[in-house]
């Protein structure tokens, strides 16, 4: 079945919730569907600048479809009873990450200072879509208490270790890449 690029259905600002409810497109669920698809763009660009680590750019994309799971999630209409299926994103995919990053912590020096981000525009990028992941997580906490968003737990959980895992893998690639780490020194 091909999906027509456009349907001339948002024209007037609205889109529909997964159950077929329209929602204005400035709707929370919307906000909280953007910064996940923001995420997804910034993690397909961290695959694309570490081809050359095939174990990450597999890992990077596995989470790409973890994060369209939450997005369908998020824009699901509690209220619908019938839709199509989505995958379940369970504490499987969470202890993926989990696993992921102590293999990356295993080969770094520990921490003495925060971490400025930057050295080198791979390791920016990790970072950016580190600081779009946050910001996803917390639209999503507001979106929660204000709605029902089904299997929010899980959605949550996942976004937060996602965030962890890109802090971890920001400093993995630099060491990778022989780039120093910028310490933070506040001038006091």
């Amino acid at each position: 079945m091909a999906f027509k690029i456009y349907t001339k259905t948002g024209d007037k600002g609205t889109t529909g919730l997964i159950g077929g409810s329209r929602v204005s497109k400035s709707n929370e669920r919307i906000q909280v569907c953007g910064d996940l698809d923001e995420l997804n763009a910034h993690i397909g660009m961290i695959s694309d600048l570490n081809i050359q680590y095939s174990e990450i750019s597999n890992l990077l994309r596995s989470i790409q479809n973890d994060i369209f799971c939450i997005g369908a999630w998020v824009t699901l209409d509690p209220k619908k009873k019938n839709h199509t299926p989505i995958p379940e994103l369970s504490e499987d995919n969470i202890k993926v990450l989990e696993l992921a990053i102590d293999t990356m912590e295993e080969t770094l020096p520990q921490m003495t200072h925060f971490i400025l981000p930057g050295g080198h525009p791979t390791v920016s990028e990790i970072h950016i879509a580190r600081a779009v992941c946050r910001r996803a997580e917390r639209e999503l906490v507001h979106l929660s208490e204000n709605e029902n968003v089904v299997n929010v737990g899980n959605l949550l959980c996942y976004l937060n270790r996602l965030s962890d895992y890109l802090f971890v893998l920001g400093r993995f690639v630099a060491k990778k890449m022989n780039v120093e780490e910028i310490k933070w020194t506040p001038n006091v």
